[in-house]
């Protein structure tokens, strides 16, 4: 690892960072140190620190703005690569608009109504960038990527670039099949149509007031934990349950949004992951209903 730290470190690959915290990189704000952060600036760099890292057989993660992210206390071995400013940034030609990996997908929608583009109000509230919204068919009021996606391209784990079409996707709720064949979204071409700007306009403002009345985004969380199982709402099932305000250590079941962990100011990975295990227990207990994590946990237990 030593090797390869100092191979990564030379500059060439972009921006490292050794034992480099993690909390301050994710919404929760929790988390311990990665072995290295690397912070690749453009597309070429990216795929040469991956093909070094194959090479080497170090074990690497992407980490978008973590938004969606549980990272252990102990933090995560090898190497975590984040897209740098190189990779942040977005185009709009007629109703086609183009995005790299690291844009933030709630700028992306803001951008695209301000164009008299319609298609992608759905992603006012939903805090993480565009490769992470690829990566996990990110939806809200009715709609998902799934809907608007031309193509994305993608960095295979070999380091090699690959287009993929939307209906290579394999979309489901929540799932693509990147989960299934890693890959990283370096950029995404999403399809939209014109629509009347004062409407778009009226609906992103809907969409942000009705987030910021009914979920606790002035507190450190990670969006809806849970997937709502079929036929129901986790939120539903677990305010039910009269499990809102249930705390563990620092971590508690948010008192406006019943799918919101929140870091109260000194949360662990443990006492969330502890939480998600009596919300579990206890809405499988009452109502039969076994609750599956939307979150993803990553790092050395």
């Amino acid at each position: 690892m030593q090797q390869v730290i100092a191979e990564l470190s030379s500059g060439e690959y972009g921006e490292p960072k050794i034992q480099e915290p993690l909390a301050p990189y994710t919404t929760w704000k929790i988390g311990g140190p990665a072995d290295l952060l690397l912070i690749p600036r453009s597309k070429e760099e990216l795929a040469a620190a991956v093909k070094l890292l194959n090479r080497h057989g170090t074990p690497w993660m992407m980490l978008g703005k973590g938004s969606n992210t549980l990272i252990s206390d102990k933090g995560v071995r090898g190497v975590v690569i984040k897209l740098g400013d190189g990779l942040d940034y977005a185009r709009f030609e007629g109703d086609t608009v183009t995005a790299g990996g690291a844009y933030s997908f709630i700028k992306l929608s803001v951008l695209a109504g301000k164009a008299g583009l319609t298609g992608l109000e759905f992603a006012a509230g939903i805090p993480g960038t565009v490769g992470g919204a690829v990566y996990m068919n990110a939806g809200a009021h009715g709609s998902d990527v799934s809907r608007i996606l031309q193509r994305a391209e993608v960095l295979l784990p070999t380091g090699e670039l690959a287009v993929l079409q939307k209906d290579d996707m394999a979309y489901a709720y929540r799932h693509s099949i990147l989960q299934t064949r890693p890959g990283i979204v370096t950029e995404a071409v999403f399809k939209l149509e014109h629509g009347d700007r004062n409407e778009i306009a009226a609906a992103l403002a809907a969409y942000k007031d009705r987030r910021r009345r009914t979920q606790p985004l002035q507190q450190a969380c990670a969006g809806s934990v849970f997937r709502n199982p079929e036929g129901h709402y986790a939120a539903k099932l677990i305010e039910e349950a009269g499990l809102k305000g249930l705390r563990v250590g620092g971590a508690e079941v948010s008192p406006l949004h019943a799918n919101f962990i929140v870091n109260t100011g000194q949360a662990t990975a443990q006492d969330v992951l502890s939480l998600i295990e009596q919300i579990r227990r206890t809405v499988e207990q009452k109502y039969g209903v076994k609750l599956i994590p939307e979150v993803l946990v990553v790092g050395e237990r």
